[in-house]
């Protein structure tokens, strides 16, 4: 099973939790178990798991990649100036797998699936497989 979802991106970095529609997608696909794969479409946006009880992680996540890859594109030879978004993506990483048992995603109390953005604002597309098993 794949699909593609589309999401608008209101920010220059933002941090958007995507968990409720990857379970809602499994549910109305009626998986059991296996594994799921959530993976960016862009060399400027990336996936991740972190905490979604506590927004100050995200704002803290962005700051601190902002601090170790600062947006100095007048320093950056790449014409479009996003090398730092680049960058993030790299270190963020563009998917991730998270198991699925009974329906369910298998996440931690206070985890959460993330799409990244690095160099919105922007339309974005993020694509699903799910791996039956």
């Amino acid at each position: 099973m794949f699909q593609t979802f589309s999401l608008p991106t209101h920010h220059h970095s933002e941090m958007i939790e995507i968990t409720d529609t990857i379970e809602q997608y499994l549910k109305d696909a009626s998986v059991r178990d296996g594994i799921v794969i959530v993976s960016s479409a862009h060399t400027t946006a990336g996936i991740t798991v972190n905490e979604n009880a506590d927004p100050d992680v995200k704002s803290d996540f962005l700051r601190r990649l902002d601090e170790v890859y600062p947006w100095e594109h007048s320093l950056d030879r790449h014409m479009e100036g996003n090398t730092a978004a680049h960058l993030k993506t790299s270190t963020v990483g563009h998917s991730q797998t998270i198991v699925i048992d009974n329906g369910r995603l298998i996440l931690g109390t206070w985890q959460g699936i993330y799409f990244c953005e690095f160099d919105g604002p922007r339309q974005r597309t993020y694509h699903v497989k799910v791996i039956q098993g």
